[in-house]
């Protein structure tokens, strides 16, 4: 079950009554969209109300006589797929600007400029996404939303999602140390040599070549040699 502060109400009428839920309201969009989820991670609370203001559960009878069923999470998921997603307008806001923050880190850690193969700060991007009048709607899906984004920001910022795979050759009074911190990103392979140095691959989103070279410079007090084998 999720914090009951981080979810909201989601409702439907049936059969002369109202039924409601408490559950989290992007987790909600994600099933709409087809996602299987176990709901317990969706749900906030393991009753069926008929107001949840005022703390009224529906009986037994009036969830067989309108779902056919007393069953919990038959009925709870029948209220997910169709019913109502209630937000307040403070819940709605503070969803959309998330979710904002969200689509503007996933485009400056995972896209370049195409003619410098540089990233574009998150400032140019949030510019560029209210110049293109990017809408924020707090109830779809992040990855729908964010490939909406990126294309409607396109003619005012050349982007292009780049992967790209860097090898890095550290010394050995420098290699465990610098291993330690490599963990975080995708090592596709390593090589440690006889005099404790290492050369290791890694592959990055292209946003995150300038963020793994200050990690690596710091790590090695800039003792270290990179090359970018592919860009893709």
């Amino acid at each position: 079950m999720i914090p009951v502060d981080k979810a909201v109400v989601a409702r439907i009428e049936k059969a002369g009554n109202q039924f409601e839920i408490l559950a989290d309201p992007e987790k909600m969009a994600e099933i709409r969209a087809g996602k299987k989820l176990d709901l317990d991670e969706v749900l906030a609370v393991d009753r069926i109300y008929h107001d949840i203001g005022q703390a009224t559960a529906a009986s037994d009878d009036d969830l067989k006589k309108a779902f056919g069923t007393t069953d919990f999470y038959q009925v709870a998921e029948h209220i997910i797929k169709h019913g109502e997603i209630r937000l307040t307008t403070e819940q709605k806001r503070k969803m959309q600007e998330e979710k904002r923050r969200k689509i503007v880190d996933y485009i400056a850690r995972n896209a370049v400029d195409p003619r410098t193969h540089t990233p574009h700060p998150p400032k140019r991007i949030e510019l560029a996404m209210e110049e293109a009048k990017v809408h924020i709607d707090p109830l779809r899906r992040f990855s729908d939303q964010v490939q909406e984004a990126i294309e409607k920001i396109r003619s005012i910022l050349p982007l292009k999602i780049e992967t790209i795979t860097v090898i890095a050759r550290i010394p050995g009074q420098h290699a465990a140390r610098a291993y330690g911190v490599l963990k975080r990103y995708k090592i596709t392979k390593e090589n440690w040599q006889s005099d404790g140095s290492l050369s290791v691959t890694i592959e990055i989103p292209g946003g995150m070549q300038t963020e793994l070279y200050d990690v690596l410079n710091k790590a090695t007090h800039g003792e270290v040699e990179t090359k970018i084998l592919e860009r893709r």
